[in-house]
């Protein structure tokens, strides 16, 4: 039994996949379960003391001012949602809305002092690499940061 349809190569290991797109899958879900680690989101809501998502906008916020459309289309959320995800931001004092410089209907989203300390705070703990990564050696690692960064342009085209 293999882990996806296809002759094996001789020689080839039976536990590995034996095509691209099973491959990529593979690697995919490995990065998926190390970068997205329920440990590593947990101490982040500890340590913020809101939920993964409100950080996530925090953190988007903490880099730049958004409007609200602005905010829902970077977290890939309705407007709604996006109202809802500030209101309790700005309930907390981690962000405020002000006038839009051109749009008088518009407000925009900006952080606050609290606010862009939490998101560093978030930012010092899920750019921290596990051990595994931190061991892999200068070699290995540039050559990952090299495919990571092709894959990370490749999708932004």
């Amino acid at each position: 039994m293999g882990n996806s349809l296809g002759p094996m190569s001789e020689g080839q290991d039976a536990s590995q996949p034996r095509d691209t797109a099973a491959l990529s899958t593979e690697v995919w879900l490995l990065m998926s379960d190390l970068v997205l680690a329920k440990q590593r989101r947990r101490e982040v809501v500890d340590a913020v003391g809101i939920s993964f998502a409100r950080t996530r906008a925090l953190r988007r916020l903490s880099r730049r001012s958004m409007s609200m459309t602005e905010l829902a289309q970077s977290l890939e959320i309705d407007k709604p949602n996006a109202t809802t995800v500030v209101d309790e931001l700005e309930a907390l004092g981690l962000v405020r809305r002000t006038q839009h410089p051109t749009d008088r209907r518009a407000k925009v989203v900006e952080t606050t002092a609290k606010g862009n300390a939490a998101a560093a705070r978030a930012d010092e703990i899920l750019g921290t690499p596990p051990p595994a990564i931190s061991e892999l050696g200068r070699e290995r690692l540039t050559t990952l940061r090299e495919i990571l960064k092709q894959a990370a342009d490749a999708e932004r085209e």
